[in-house]
């Protein structure tokens, strides 16, 4: 009798095989999605930081943080200058970019939490500590390599984040 069929233990260790590889893809892939997140979180900061740079030309001083909401316009209250025609939001939770200005309004913070942990942070846990708690359940590694929230922050030219 000759037969040219699979037996069921060829089959499942194809099937194991392929679901291993398809695990292995995914993780990457994942990754992927949230490096391009947090790439765009950096981004929007930035684009944030010039806009509220050109507020400050103009009118000496930073917006509230009451004046500053996702998906709202950045704009002078006291003419029609849109400064930004929307603030950008986060791109998973659709929640605003941390924002503090100090009592003078002279500097101000932004703050995102970014999901990847495997980046290291341009600055130390202790840098952060003066600042507002934001939250962030990511930890990533400061450049002492001690653990730190994963907080992407930047700010004003004339202060540290």
């Amino acid at each position: 009798m000759n037969k040219r069929a699979f037996t069921l233990i060829e089959l499942m260790i194809v099937i194991v095989i392929l679901g291993m590889l398809a695990a292995l893809i995914s993780g990457n892939f994942f990754t992927s999605l949230e490096k391009g997140r947090d790439a765009r979180r950096k981004g929007d900061l930035e684009q944030v930081k010039r806009a509220l740079e050109m507020y400050y030309e103009d009118k000496r001083e930073y917006p509230l943080a009451s004046e500053f909401s996702a998906l709202t316009p950045l704009k002078d209250p006291d003419s029609t200058k849109i400064y930004m025609q929307k603030i950008p939001a986060d791109p998973k939770s659709g929640a605003s970019y941390g924002y503090e200005v100090d009592v003078d309004r002279a500097y101000f913070r932004l703050y995102a939490c970014l999901e990847n942990d495997l980046q290291i942070l341009p600055y130390t846990a202790a840098d952060l500590e003066k600042t507002i708690d934001f939250g962030c359940i990511t930890q990533c590694k400061d450049q002492t390599d001690a653990d730190a929230d994963c907080i992407w922050a930047t700010s004003s030219t004339n202060t540290n984040p």
